[in-house]
């Protein structure tokens, strides 16, 4: 004979009575207050940035106390505030050529860095494609292409300068060879990486060189194009300090050199702390950008 069906009762419940909504389905958590989000917010903003805020703070101190010294050579944290207190506190000061705040020497050079490093990497990227795709084009290109990215960059100054005849264009000239190498060649690893399988399914869905392109190349090989531009951004940076050292004119590089020949090595100290945090922001820009593209698949 079948056994009768057991019925269980839930605690709390009596037999065939309706449990009641709350109990079968657990709470809902409470809201949030505003405190408390604020509260963690302000926590996790703090565990970012106080490691860097005492990072910065312990080498001021010791550059404090080591500049100290009546035989240093080099002035105290204190001194370059006080000698250079004028370009620290109006960066904005309208002149013209070398009187002028260093806001506008670093739009001139951020500016020539931007036209260079957009030539680069569209030609980077598009030789970079090449390479990758065609056997016959590596093998011709490539050995060219190993014995020119060794040369310095600013070797090529000279030469840019008898063709081009003016300083901008040459400064420009410098940035784009010095920054395509890296695009160049992180672009065709990615291109020479993408996955043999990748390949065998555009084949048997039949794409067409465009889809082929939009649809398995790109998103295949833009971590590896976004690291060569991270690297060719900080290069451009480099170069363009150093190129401007040379060819004078507006720019962060001829402020530095011009503050050396006077003698003015707190505005040097000023002039090198805009161009490294310059530099960071570049790198955290482009960092940014690939991230957001490649859905966090790029290094950040």
């Amino acid at each position: 004979m079948t056994q009768p069906a057991r019925v269980i009762a839930l605690p709390g419940t009596a037999i065939g009575v309706p449990t009641k909504q709350s109990e079968l389905h657990p709470l809902k958590p409470k809201p949030v207050s505003f405190a408390t989000r604020a509260g963690r917010i302000g926590l996790a903003v703090a565990s970012r940035l106080a490691p860097p805020v005492v990072t910065i703070a312990l080498l001021l101190l010791l550059w404090q106390m080591l500049a100290s010294s009546p035989t240093s050579a080099l002035p105290s944290p204190l001194k370059v505030i006080d000698e250079s207190w004028e370009i620290i506190v109006d960066p904005f000061k309208l002149g013209s050529g070398i009187d002028q705040g260093l806001f506008w020497h670093v739009a001139a050079s951020l500016t020539r860095v931007a036209y260079g490093f957009i030539l680069a990497a569209i030609a980077g990227i598009a030789v970079g494609v090449l390479l990758g795709q065609s056997t016959l084009a590596m093998r011709g290109l490539d050995p060219v292409f190993q014995v020119l990215r060794t040369i310095p960059p600013l070797a090529w100054l000279p030469l840019s300068l008898a063709a081009f005849r003016d300083g901008q264009p040459s400064a420009i000239f410098v940035i784009f060879i010095t920054s395509v190498w890296p695009i160049l060649i992180n672009t065709t690893v990615g291109i020479r990486n993408i996955p043999l399988d990748y390949r065998n399914v555009a084949k048997v869905l039949r794409l067409s060189p465009i889809e082929f392109f939009t649809r398995i190349m790109v998103p295949a090989t833009v971590p590896h194009m976004f690291t060569g531009l991270r690297i060719g951004i900080g290069l451009s940076w480099l170069a363009i300090v150093a190129a401007e050292m040379l060819i004078g004119g507006v720019g962060i590089g001829f402020f530095i050199w011009d503050a050396w020949n006077s003698s003015l090595i707190s505005d040097i100290i000023v002039a090198l702390v805009y161009v490294g945090i310059v530099g960071f922001l570049l790198d955290r820009l482009i960092a940014a950008i690939g991230h957001m593209l490649t859905r966090g698949t790029a290094a950040q």
